[in-house]
């Protein structure tokens, strides 16, 4: 079963929460009223075909994109709630730069930075001194398995290396809830396990949240929940053994 905020005293309180979201692009409808709550300690994977609204549904859940209706509520474990619909633009980017990480199908790393360098710069640009930022960023790389690869560049590593960069990136700044749309989509069988030991170990291990976009079938049954979406509505859910 999902883990719970017991320890806390808030079981069954969603860590994000959504209600009623609707959102077109033109005369598609993208998402069509869904509900939706995560749990802290989950980790959701959203399946669907193409076009289903699954990624759209990730990006409003991140605050990346903002509904034409409908709310999402972030309750992080200490302050208030954030109710991340009714944020403008500027609060909504700082708020993924301080509580969210994000890992994407290709990275979206800085080719040009060195993997300790791309793992440092979200905490850097939070205001975390340099040799702080460089130093946390070597340990979370070590944690994953990529010591000694600190002053590499993107070319240098394999897909699957650059991917757990990608999930050091992700953590370094202490992220909450971790959005991954499609993590594993360009790696192969062994190496797309890989990927995701580290992205479990790294987010629900730790006691965080995930939420993962995923095709595979294989990735959805290692997580927590899987939500199927079909014409932006959720079809089916189901809690892993």
């Amino acid at each position: 079963m999902a883990r719970r905020d017991d320890e806390a005293g808030n079981m069954n309180i969603p860590v994000i929460e959504a209600h009623a979201l609707t959102k077109n692009f033109g005369s598609t409808r993208a998402l069509a009223g869904v509900d939706l709550a995560i749990h802290r300690g989950d980790s959701m994977a959203i399946m669907g075909a193409s076009g289903s609204g699954k990624t759209t549904l990730l990006h409003v859940l991140a605050g990346i994109t903002s509904p034409d209706a409908g709310s999402v509520v972030f309750r992080p474990g200490v302050g208030a709630p954030i109710e991340v619909t009714a944020l403008g633009e500027s609060a909504r980017s700082r708020l993924r730069r301080e509580r969210f990480g994000f890992v994407f199908q290709q990275g979206l790393l800085i080719p040009e930075l060195t993997a300790v360098e791309n793992v440092a710069l979200a905490s850097m640009i939070n205001g975390v001194p340099r040799r702080d930022a460089m130093g946390h960023a070597a340990s979370w790389l070590a944690s994953l398995g990529l010591s000694g690869m600190e002053d590499r560049r993107m070319g240098e590593l394999s897909g699957g290396q650059a991917q757990r960069v990608a999930i050091a990136r992700a953590q370094a700044t202490g992220a909450e809830l971790v959005f991954a749309d499609e993590p594993t989509g360009a790696l192969d069988s062994q190496t797309s396990a890989e990927v995701m030991d580290a992205l479990l170990w790294s987010t629900t291990g730790q006691g965080r949240t995930l939420v993962v976009v995923t095709h595979d079938p294989e990735v959805a049954g290692r997580c927590t929940r899987t939500i199927a979406v079909r014409d932006g509505r959720i079809v089916s859910a189901a809690v892993s053994a």
